[in-house]
Formats: C-alpha cells, sequence, structure tokens
C-alpha cells in the first residue's frame, strides 16, 4: 500500500498499514504527554501504547454527533488543563469522522495549536473526515460551523476497522467514496457498481482500492486549496441539502445517508438545468440504491429545510451555492437557482 501525501499549511502522510498500534506507537514514542480522545460506545484496545514510555492520556467523549458540542469540547479543555498539556504534546483521535473533528479542533484551541493525529475507524472517516485539515463541532444553527483548518501531522489507516462497522454505517460510508468518484475519479463509480454492500465486504482489496482511490481524491483537492475557495468546495458536492437533512433529522439519519440524497438533489439541479444527462441523473440513484442508500426524502419536511440551506458554509451573504455537476467527474457552482428550482428539484427527490 502507497502513501498519500497532503500538501496543506504543513505536508503530511496518510499512511496505509495493517499494524496501526506500531505505527502509531512509532509517532508517540517521542511525546512526552499524549492525550487519546476515543468514543464512549468503542474504544480500540490500547495496552500496546500503555507500555510506552510517554504519559498516555485516554478521554472518552459521547459517541458521534452527540460529542461534537461546547460541552464536550469544554471538558476536553479542562483535561488537557488539568493533566498539564503543554504545546511540544500530541493529540491523537481514534474513532469515526466525528471524532477526529472533536480531536482536530481540541489540538486547533489548546495553546493555540497542538499536533495532532488522526486514526479513522469509519470508512466514513478514512475518505472524509481525518483528511483535509478541517476540525470542527456542530452549532444549535447548523453542522460544523465552529471550527478550525488544522491539519494534521500524520494519518493512519488501518482498513481492518472496518470489520467492526455494521452493513449500515459501512454503506453510510460508501456515499462519501461514491461523490468521490462523481466529483474526480470515475474509475471510483466503476469499481463500486460491480459491487454492494455484502460483497464488497467480503473483498478487501477492492475496499482497499476504493479507499485509496477516494483519499487520493480529497488529498489531491485539499492540496490545491486548503481553506475552501471553488476548487475545495467539490468535495461539499451533495451535502447542502444534505447537512440540511441531517440536523432536521436530529441527526437520527447518518452522515452519508444524508448526503446520498443531497448527491440525488443536486443531480436533479443539475438536470433541470441541462448540465447533466438523464442517464447521468439515473446513475447516481441505481449505484446509491445499490448500497441500501436513501435518495428520497419527506415532503413535507421542505419548507423546514429551505432555510437551513443558507446555513451551508458555502452561502455568500444572502446567497445559496451548490457544488453540481456539468459532466461526470466535473464541477460547477450554481449560484443563481431560482427558488422554484429549488423547489422542483426536491419535489422530484421526496416521498
Amino acid at each position: 500500500m502507497t502513501n498519500i501525501s497532503v500538501n496543506a499549511e504543513h505536508s503530511y502522510q496518510v499512511k496505509f498499514t495493517d499494524t496501526w498500534r506500531k505505527d502509531l506507537s512509532e509517532i508517540l514514542e517521542a511525546r512526552v504527554r499524549v492525550a487519546i480522545i476515543v468514543s464512549e460506545t468503542y474504544s480500540p484496545d490500547l495496552t500496546d501504547l500503555m507500555n510506552l514510555e510517554s504519559e498516555i492520556h485516554v478521554f472518552q467523549v459521547p459517541d458521534g454527533e452527540d460529542g461534537k458540542n461546547i460541552a464536550t469540547l469544554h471538558k476536553l479543555w479542562n483535561w488537557l488543563g488539568a493533566a498539564g498539556f503543554t504545546r511540544s504534546d500530541l493529540i491523537v483521535g481514534i474513532g469515526g469522522g466525528a471524532i477526529t473533528d472533536v480531536a482536530g479542533f481540541v489540538a486547533a484551541s489548546w495553546l493555540r495549536g497542538l499536533d495532532w493525529v488522526a486514526v479513522p475507524t469509519s470508512l466514513a472517516g478514512m475518505v472524509d473526515a481525518s483528511v483535509g485539515g478541517k476540525t470542527g463541532i456542530n452549532s444549535d444553527y447548523g453542522k460544523n460551523l465552529i471550527g478550525a483548518f488544522h491539519s494534521p501531522i500524520a494519518v493512519v489507516i488501518d482498513t481492518e476497522f472496518l470489520k467492526t462497522l455494521s452493513d449500515r454505517d459501512f454503506a453510510a460510508g460508501m456515499a462519501e467514496v461514491i461523490k468521490c468518484g462523481f466529483i474526480a475519479d470515475t474509475a471510483i463509480l466503476d469499481l463500486a457498481a460491480l459491487h454492494t454492500v455484502e460483497s464488497l465486504r467480503t473483498n478487501p482489496p477492492v475496499v482497499s482500492e476504493l479507499v485509496q482511490r477516494a483519499v487520493t481524491v480529497k488529498a489531491h483537492v485539499v492540496s490545491a486549496d486548503f481553506k475552501e475557495s471553488f476548487v475545495r468546495e467539490a468535495l461539499n458536492y451533495g451535502h447542502t441539502l444534505g447537512h440540511a437533512i441531517e440536523i432536521h433529522s436530529k441527526f437520527q439519519l447518518r452522515h452519508g445517508e444524508a448526503v446520498s440524497i443531497g448527491l440525488v438533489y443536486a443531480a436533479e439541479l443539475a438536470a433541470m438545468r441541462g448540465l447533466i444527462t438523464e442517464a447521468e441523473l439515473s446513475l447516481h440513484r441505481s449505484i446509491l440504491l445499490s448500497y441500501g442508500l436513501p435518495i428520497t426524502f419527506e415532503r413535507q419536511a421542505w419548507q423546514k429545510l429551505a432555510p437551513l440551506l443558507a446555513l451551508d458554509k458555502k452561502a455568500r451573504g444572502n446567497t445559496i451555492r451548490f457544488v453540481a455537476l456539468n459532466g461526470i467527474g466535473s464541477t460547477i457552482r450554481l449560484e443563481d437557482l431560482t427558488s422554484a428550482e429549488l423547489d422542483s428539484a426536491y419535489e422530484r427527490i421526496s416521498l
């Protein structure tokens, strides 16, 4: 497996391994203090790390979006203060995307910036949250509205973690993989179209290739545009409506499930403008459905979802901006959409 370089405010490696404890130990051994942030509901065996000479502190936080709030952040700050963490110490986030989001933001905000390492354990975390340096927590007004750009010094990916996922979580992660196929690497779509969740989970080499391809897409985009001008906005394909649906559902839907719906909605907008063909629109539906992902949402929810679109991070002033395709593998920004277009596209994806 080949490592992937990311060049942001500093350069770092996304390391693919089947011995994540060994690789992480090599990073930790030179540090006096290390804070390892994990979920309350899932903590991998850290025995080997406890035998290091470094002073290891393990902090558990609520799982998923429940932990991405100011209360969790405040508790972590107090823990770091009580443990005497200094600027030469290290933060490690081991878990899904929510864990690495929080760990990265704690690292960005404590003493104005500590080094941190991401060890993603979910498919979505591997291909999306852990790479790129976007860290943060949620606000009552939207997802990831409070945060900072603060890249890790390393990302350690061991796809063995994926065996611990439920089929639902695996499928949700595939939404982010498939997104990378639509915006940049069509080989991802070709590979994904040959499989289902069940067949992929019995084919580790294909899973590894899909993860590496998706990470390569993200690393390339982030290296070209760290702080999210239009180039990096491509990574938010499907996320404008997706984030609104997550908030509306009170995070009962997985991130990838909401993004799946958002992908089809964005494709409907593009098709209405004549930017993609009906066949390309149908490909969105068919490939996502083949992984058991949702592609529709409640019709009556639109009046509550529409105002949430204005809280999307891509919005500027009163202008709502969508990432859309003008062909598979090519993105464009839509910022002159009318209310009638937005309503019509939603009608086409509503139950």
